[in-house]
């Protein structure tokens, strides 16, 4: 499965727009003087497969899940 189709899939499962994600991201940026994103600029590294493992690690959070690696 292509990591676009398993980040969306997996918002769409727990009720998650992008849009409420990178309200939620930048919300959590702000507390942490971080620079905010933008949902063309998530969507844009999501659909290039661009995104960084942090960032997947962050969404995965604020959806409620976890990820993690285990032997095949």
């Amino acid at each position: 499965m292509k990591t676009k189709d398993e980040i969306k899939g997996n918002l769409t499962l727990k009720g998650w727009t992008l849009t409420e994600i990178v309200n939620e991201i930048n919300r959590r940026r702000k507390i942490s003087g971080l620079k905010k994103t933008s949902v063309s600029n998530v969507s844009n590294k999501i659909n290039r497969g661009t995104i960084k493992y942090d960032e997947v690690k962050e969404i995965a959070d604020i959806i409620g899940c976890s990820l993690e690696w285990r032997d095949k």
